[in-house]
């Protein structure tokens, strides 16, 4: 469990992997980053394979004009099959968050599959994006 987030919304998280801490990591230093979370089990109705799974993101994060749903993952799993039913069930809710958004003049949302060594210290989350960003 690692603490002392101040842009977090809890102090404390524990990480899946040394990347996702790094990333985590990122997003405090990213001076575009208003805030960010690790997302709970149940926090997010995003359902792939015929809607018998739930996906959960590693990370949300809000910049100024954006909202961000973030995946780590390692580079040999990329186009793995169920890696891609996520990302596109993710790039789904995203779009459909974004047409809610648009009526009551709120941010946009996207998805951002980031590969797990791109994570470095001297990264920036809107270099990250920029890269990746579906």
């Amino acid at each position: 469990v690692f603490s002392g987030f101040s842009k977090s919304c809890h102090n404390r998280y524990k990480f899946d992997s040394l990347p996702e801490k790094r990333f985590a990591e990122i997003l405090e230093n990213s001076n575009d980053v208003i805030k960010w979370l690790r997302p709970a089990s149940k926090q997010f109705n995003i359902w792939y394979n015929n809607n018998s799974d739930r996906y959960v993101p590693d990370f949300v994060a809000e910049t100024a004009d954006i909202i961000y749903l973030i995946e780590i993952k390692a580079e040999n799993e990329l186009d793995d099959k169920v890696v891609k039913l996520k990302a596109e069930a993710a790039i789904n809710y995203c779009k459909m968050a974004t047409e809610i958004n648009k009526q009551r003049n709120e941010k946009d949302w996207k998805y951002v599959l980031i590969p797990h060594d791109k994570t470095d210290s001297n990264m920036s989350l809107m270099g990250l994006v920029e890269q990746f960003a579906k």
